[in-house]
């Protein structure tokens, strides 16, 4: 949602900092209210949910390392991590995964086209 992309979008500095402290708290509410001590979102399977939150788990870790900030992690976030562990290694997701290298050249491509944006506004 909006979240992601506002992270994604941010420049540095307190607008950094600001995006990263909503995102963390909008995740902590994911991972109390939503995920719990379930395996998946659907307890023991995967369903809607955990392919809606797929992002996080495939894109999510990705577009940290491009922007330079890491938010899902197992000291903030144990069971979100741990969720994002069993969901990559799901069969029919794993075979479907894009590979590693490709996102991460496609996100910094992108992000370096909202940071020239930005220095031109």
């Amino acid at each position: 949602g909006p979240i992601f992309s506002d992270f994604f979008r941010s420049t540095g500095g307190e607008e950094q900092e600001k995006t990263t402290k909503e995102l963390l708290e909008a995740l902590k509410i994911i991972e109390e209210q939503a995920l719990g001590d379930k395996k998946f979102f659907g307890g023991n399977a995967i369903n809607l949910v955990d392919i809606s939150y797929g992002m996080i788990a495939c894109l999510f870790k990705i577009m940290e390392e491009v922007i330079g900030v890491d938010v899902l992690e197992p000291n903030t976030l144990p069971r979100l991590c741990q969720w994002a562990q069993n969901f990559m290694e799901v069969p029919v997701i794993k075979e479907n995964i894009p590979e590693r290298h490709k996102v991460l050249a496609y996100l910094r491509h992108i992000r370096q086209k909202l940071l020239l944006e930005h220095l031109n506004k």
